[in-house]
């Protein structure tokens, strides 16, 4: 990880504003509005409802935010990185059960993912109806909103490519005048009635639960809830920004947000009775304590804040689909690397999968009032989850009586904002909840797929490649088998003493003996300096098989094609290998040869003989290929484009047992029985 997250700086602030906290800092454009909403209208509203509701906002950022996540969450970090999937990572030896709130509560912020930016971009540019721009004046149109919103994310998802430490750098001043703005007129309204303050006291938090003002009762935490859904987010960007930072800008950050929250209540206790407001349901008073020309500069600074909101979630989403790909929860996908910092990442597929699911969101809703309604229901699972791996995590740092105390202190909690958030399932959380079922069935046929194969692989599945050098020497000098290439070369991870998939010595020896010259078998492994390059060479003690450890940077290409070329170079410089000068060729002083490279492909058609396998399994491991098919090829990721590949397949069991119960009956020669049949 880069030197400069590690320790704090102004620039690391600055970045981390960017990145960080745009989820949870836009939740004063839409908590307060939500709760009018369950209050029916401003004129049902009182004094203590307010006190009350502003209260419960404050100790659930209190507890859930900052007790929670940043004080206890962020210490699990697994090499500087945060997120479910992290935390899953260092507890997961615990026991085997613990895969299943990982996989669930990945797949739900994966799926809420998709709609914060939905909610929080349409929500601010809702806020620019009626209003004039200079000579541009937006009209009421809700189809005109839908429209912008699209080219707002659009571009979003676009500029991702250039990598978070661009975007946190232009985001970040955005975000210190968006924060002050909050502040600022926070503190401007709530002097106007300073009693608002005894919402510090968890008294008022707990009174209005059960007060007859609060006509929603328990499910007002619905809307709470809201004020703290960018949390999960905040610990899985942890790995883009280092935790020194958060825990340097979060204060600055809760106490901005608290102090709007006043200003909005102490606006909305002032006016709840006005003619103009008090048979009002849906009204945003963020945008109506605003004086004068100050309400465009704030529907300005909302709409940079929200689409800013959106970046934090997709940052996210990079590093936990990262973090899932490693723990073999997702199949591979071409990461990139933007920046010199491993732990900013790009990953197109994720991106443009996020570009759609949000745009259909927001098309699908066609309003910000609608897809409230099913905000925040997906991520109390999350929560939930994370708070049963935090358990496993604390257990072997504390005492174990201490450590169950805590996770039930959370879980409690967290149980009751899911209760309450239920009932938004009926008014648009069933989406968020079938996209994240979706990714769940995904990250369950490539788990649990890899875990059916590997149990029926036995261990001849896996053979030494020592046992096949004079084999591979002799097939090289027969000269009565025609030249396959001069180069073979086989993209294969070899293991521990040379362990190597039968498949490989099978489509070199058994489907059609494939004579070369020299025989490659290649290993790539990423490192974590950005631009590492070097490699090892095991010719096994031949002169013509060769096995080969690349050792990349995360930054560099793995073009194996190109690197390859240079390592025959070096061994036939160095005297190692002979020349393989070409007959004829367009480069005069050229040693090399030419290479063919084989990739071997799974074939899933042994899954409907093989007996052994029942109908599940089936369907798992069958579904594990197919989203192999469909994912990062081995010929883009190895930078393959332009060389000569050969694709081939392969069973997955070469080797299956014996069926017992085939039995001969009668042999013929010729037509007749065998004399021993007779």
């Amino acid at each position: 990880m880069n030197k400069q997250l590690e320790r704090v700086s102004f620039a690391g602030a600055l970045v981390t504003l960017g990145i960080v906290y745009g989820d949870i800092g836009t939740s004063p454009l839409y908590v307060m509005n939500a709760l009018i909403g369950d209050a029916g209208k401003m004129g049902n509203i009182s004094p203590n409802y307010v006190i009350g509701s502003i209260s419960l906002i404050f100790w659930t950022l209190m507890i859930i935010t900052t007790l929670k996540y940043v004080v206890i969450a962020m210490q699990a970090d697994n090499k500087r990185e945060g997120g479910i999937f992290a935390l899953y990572a260092l507890v997961r030896k615990n026991s085997k059960w613990l895969i299943w709130p990982a996989l669930i509560g990945g797949a739900a912020i994966l799926a809420d993912g998709t709609l914060t930016p939905a909610v929080t971009v349409t929500s601010a540019i809702e806020g620019l109806k009626k209003q004039h721009l200079g000579p541009v004046a937006f009209s009421n149109s809700q189809h005109n909103v839908l429209i912008i919103t699209t080219v707002v994310l659009l571009v979003l998802f676009m500029i991702q490519r250039f990598g978070t430490g661009v975007i946190g750098k232009s985001f970040g001043p955005v975000m210190i005048l968006w924060f002050g703005f909050l502040a600022v007129f926070g503190i401007v309204n709530l002097i106007n009635y300073p009693m608002i303050l005894k919402a510090i006291s968890p008294y008022y938090a707990i009174r209005v639960l059960f007060s007859p003002v609060n006509k929603v009762g328990i499910f007002i935490l619905g809307s709470i809830f809201l004020a703290t859904t960018g949390a999960e987010a905040l610990y899985s960007d942890m790995g883009h920004v280092g935790k020194q930072n958060i825990y340097v800008t979060w204060p600055l950050v809760y106490s901005t947000l608290f102090l709007n929250y006043l200003g909005q209540g102490a606006w909305i206790i002032r006016h709840a009775g006005d003619i103009a407001y008090r048979n009002l349901s849906n009204l945003n008073p963020f945008y109506e304590m605003l004086p004068g020309t100050w309400r465009l500069v704030g529907i300005l600074l909302a709409t940079l804040a929200a689409i800013i909101a959106s970046q934090a979630l997709i940052t996210g989403s990079y590093t936990l689909v990262d973090e899932a790909i490693g723990l073999k929860f997702l199949p591979r996908m071409v990461i990139r690397h933007p920046s010199n910092i491993k732990n900013q990442i790009y990953i197109a597929t994720v991106n443009w999968i996020l570009c759609i699911i949000t745009i259909s969101v927001v098309w699908f809703f066609g309003s910000s009032q609608k897809m409230e309604a099913a905000y925040g229901l997906a991520i109390t699972i999350t929560m939930l989850m994370t708070t049963v791996l935090l358990h496993e995590f604390l257990k072997k740092h504390l005492a174990k009586v201490t450590a169950l105390i805590i996770a039930l202190f959370f879980g409690f909690i967290e149980l009751i904002f899911l209760i309450s958030s239920l009932v938004k399932f009926i008014h648009g959380g069933y989406v968020t909840l079938t996209i994240m079922l979706g990714i769940l069935y995904i990250m369950w046929l490539w788990y649990f797929g890899n875990k059916r194969r590997e149990h029926y692989e036995k261990e001849s599945e896996y053979v030494s490649l020592l046992d096949y050098r004079d084999q591979l020497s002799k097939l090289s000098a027969d000269n009565t088998v025609p030249l396959f290439t001069t180069n073979l070369v086989y993209m294969t991870k070899i293991k521990g003493d040379y362990q190597i998939r039968r498949s490989t010595m099978y489509s070199i020896l058994d489907r059609q003996p494939k004579r070369a010259k020299v025989y490659w078998f290649v290993t790539v492994n990423e490192t974590n300096a950005p631009y590492e390059s070097n490699y090892t060479v095991d010719l096994l003690e031949t002169h013509n098989v060769v096995n080969v450890q690349f050792y990349l940077g995360f930054r560099k290409s793995q073009s194996v094609s190109v690197y390859l070329h240079q390592v025959v170079n070096h061994l036939v410089e160095q005297g190692i290998l002979e020349p393989q000068i070409p007959t004829y060729s367009t480069e005069r002083q050229r040693k090399v040869g030419d290479f063919k490279f084989v990739i071997i492909k799974e074939q899933p058609a042994d899954l409907i003989v093989n007996d052994k396998l029942s109908s599940l399994d089936r369907r798992l491991i069958g579904g594990r290929i197919y989203l192999q098919k469909i994912t990062a090829s081995p010929i883009s990721w190895y930078g393959l484009e332009f060389s000569n590949v050969i694709e081939e397949s392969s069973p997955l069991f070469i080797t299956q047992d014996q069926d017992q119960y085939l039995i001969q009956k009668k042999i013929y020669h010729r037509g007749r029985l065998s004399k021993t049949e007779k």
